[in-house]
């Protein structure tokens, strides 16, 4: 697992891991959705995500629930992916000028965020039933239930009106300072001016 931690040796090891990086991750989640509501600009997108940061916040309860149902200290475990997806969104979000495309862009970055979690929880209930752990697994089940859902509810936002609009907008013409700096580019670089 890492320098100062034991080695994954048994599906309990690697079913603590996996909790542990899901507490993790959710946490960052908390963090990122009140952001990602503020830059949406569509009002169902953004009742979404604060729909989605109060199921969050409940997400996390029941993962305390079932550190506590396995007697194991509440805890997370730094999980690159997670970190990464939020990012990427952050980064994307701030690369996108129109306010229709970023509505397009944050719903993927939430869902590439969904479906790691039901991954995890998809997982982590699999393997809670193998350690006969079906309080566990019961718990987990309704965080996975609930993130397939948000799942769901993005996708039907995406398809019934946003990725249609963001499809609709055209690529601004440059405009007289763009067209100066890609003529001198062009220039010092030997290619045709744009």
């Amino acid at each position: 697992m890492g320098w100062f931690s034991k080695d994954i040796e048994t599906v309990q090891d690697l079913f603590l891991h996996n909790l542990q990086d899901i507490y993790y991750a959710e946490h960052q989640i908390e963090k990122a959705l009140p952001d990602m509501a503020s830059k949406a600009s569509d009002a169902e997108l953004k009742k979404s995500f604060r729909t989605h940061l109060k199921q969050t916040k409940g997400h996390i309860k029941r993962v305390e629930r079932v550190f506590k149902l396995i007697k194991s200290t509440p805890q997370g475990t730094k999980c690159p992916a997670i970190d990464g997806m939020i990012e990427e969104a952050n980064e994307i979000a701030s690369e996108v000028g129109d306010k229709m495309v970023l509505n397009a862009a944050l719903i993927g970055a939430a869902q590439a965020v969904e479906h790691y979690e039901i991954s995890r929880y998809g997982t982590l209930v699999t393997w809670a039933k193998l350690l006969g752990r079906n309080d566990v697994a019961k718990l987990l089940a309704m965080n996975l239930k609930e993130e397939k859902a948000t799942d769901k509810k993005l996708s039907g936002i995406a398809k019934r009106k946003i990725n249609r609009k963001a499809a609709a907008r055209k690529r601004s013409q440059p405009d007289e300072l763009e067209r100066a700096e890609n003529a001198f580019l062009a220039a010092t670089s030997g290619l045709p001016a744009i």
